[in-house]
Formats: C-alpha cells, sequence, structure tokens
C-alpha cells in the first residue's frame, strides 16, 4: 500500500484547504495518507516550526498562503527540502484575475467575513436547529426548505448542512400512527422534498441506531414488514401533495444536500424569485 504524508497549510481556518484535498483524495483507492494539518499559518516562526515537522515526515505540501512573505519561505524551503509543494487555489486565482481585470486582494480569510452572509448563515443554522424534528411547525412558512421523511432517513445531518449553505430549513419525521400538522400541507413559500431509503438499508440504520442505545432491536421500528409499510406510507405522502423526493440509499449527505439545492433552485426559478446566490 502507498503511504504518503499529506501536509496541508493555511493562513486562515483551512476549511477551503481540506475540502479540496479530501475531493482529490477520494479519486484514488489503496493508498494510506496521513494527514497533517497546519491552520492559521500567519508568522515566520510558525512556519519554521512546521517545516521541521516537514523534514521529519516529507510528502506531499498542498497550501492556501496568501501573504507573499510566507509564502515565499514556505516555498524556498520546501526546496531545499526536494519536497513537492503545490499552491492550491493559484490556477483559480489567476483565471478569475484575467476574467475579471483586477487582482485578487490577498486577505487571509477573506471567505470568512463577518458579512450580511455571514450573518444570513448564522440565522439559518439558528433557524434550522430550532426547527428539527417537527418542532415548532408554526414557523415553517419562513423556513426556504422543509425536509419530510420516516424516522433515520438523514433528515437532520442534512437540514444542517443546508443550513450551513445559508438555507433555512425545517424537518418533519413522518410517522404512520401521528399525522402531520396540517399547515404542512398548504406551505407556500417553502419547498417541500421528501427523503426515502430502501426498507433494509433503514432497518440496518435503524438496528445500529438501537444498539447504540443500548436498547433491544427486536421491535416494530426494524420490523420488515412495518418499515415498508412506513415507507408506503410516506411515498404516498409525496405523491399525493406532489413533493419532490430523494431516494437516500446511496447517497451521502453532500449528495443528497446538492440534490436538495437543485430543486430550491429550480423551484425559484419556476416561481420567478430571485434571492441572489445562498452564503457558502
Amino acid at each position: 500500500m502507498t503511504r504518503l504524508h499529506l501536509h496541508l497549510l493555511s493562513d486562515s481556518t483551512g476549511e477551503t484547504l481540506e475540502m479540496i484535498a479530501k475531493a482529490a483524495l477520494a479519486q484514488f483507492d489503496g493508498a494510506e495518507v496521513i494527514r497533517h494539518f497546519w491552520p492559521m499559518v500567519r508568522s515566520q516562526q510558525h512556519l519554521d516550526r512546521i517545516v521541521a515537522e516537514l523534514a521529519g515526515n516529507p510528502g506531499l505540501v498542498l497550501y492556501t498562503l496568501v501573504n507573499a512573505e510566507t509564502r515565499v519561505r514556505l516555498e524556498e524551503r520546501c526546496r531545499a527540502l526536494g519536497v513537492p509543494h503545490v499552491p492550491a487555489l493559484d490556477a483559480v486565482t489567476e483565471a478569475l484575475e484575467n476574467q475579471l481585470g483586477q487582482e485578487a486582494k490577498g486577505r487571509p480569510g477573506r471567505q470568512h467575513a463577518m458579512d450580511d452572509a455571514y450573518f444570513a448563515r448564522v440565522d439559518a443554522i439558528q433557524f434550522t436547529i430550532a426547527h428539527d424534528d417537527g418542532i415548532l411547525w408554526e414557523e415553517w412558512e419562513e423556513a426556504d426548505i422543509v425536509l419530510a421523511g420516516v424516522s433515520r432517513t438523514s433528515k437532520t445531518p442534512t437540514s444542517i448542512y443546508l443550513a450551513n449553505r445559508g438555507y433555512k430549513v425545517a424537518n418533519i419525521p413522518l410517522v404512520m400512527e401521528s399525522p402531520p400538522p396540517a399547515e404542512l400541507f398548504s406551505l407556500r413559500h417553502p419547498l417541500v422534498v421528501g427523503l426515502t431509503t430502501a426498507a433494509r438499508r433503514l432497518i440496518e440504520i435503524r438496528r445500529n441506531r438501537l444498539l447504540s442505545l443500548n436498547e433491544t432491536v427486536e421491535t416494530s421500528y426494524v420490523d420488515e414488514d412495518e418499515v415498508s409499510r412506513e415507507l408506503a406510507f410516506a411515498r404516498r405522502m409525496f405523491a399525493d401533495n406532489g413533493w419532490p423526493v430523494i431516494d437516500v440509499t446511496r447517497r451521502s449527505i453532500e449528495e443528497t444536500a446538492a440534490a436538495v439545492m437543485r430543486l430550491k433552485a429550480e423551484h425559484d426559478e419556476r416561481d420567478g424569485k430571485d434571492q441572489g446566490t445562498k452564503p457558502i
């Protein structure tokens, strides 16, 4: 198995760099990658300490450093050590400079500035947390998106992911014995999306959940016939109300959220809404 020390250096939080590295690594199998994460690199002293670690564990260096002095020093040290180093955003930044006709500002962490988009995202996160699991249904009209589905169809993690992208999200578990509030069927502003999954996959997830809680796994909650009826009940509700449906069986949270965002964009376009770009 190929082994690689991957050093990620950023003069901000490093969130962007981590996402780039994760997306690229997903294309490779059979490799052991040891990540060394170095955020907030903003001084020569800090960089010197990192270089000492780099010398002890040479590998590939990916970096997003906008301070010219710090950047040049890192590149010089990497060349002296014979370590490959790649500026992760340079090609994109250069292309944007050429198209926009202006130079990049070169400010560390500028995408995390506390501007209107930042506060909109904070507001979305607070709303989403407050409206999890069917809570405060009286305020659902204020949501951008409402996710509906039976228990353990990834409603909450998908909601939180969407909230971090700036969407106000409410979610509700669908239970055959307890009909949802009538308001769910008369919402005008939010897009309602149904989440479903394969019965066997849902049973597996529910069994693992019960085991983690040290509860018995022989209940109707994981009974195959009962679970199939639950899913059929939810699908009928989705169809009767014309709600778009996403099967999360083979989707990651990120993939499910991307599908929801695409549906939301189409929904807003049909309604003639122009809400601008959501903060990322």
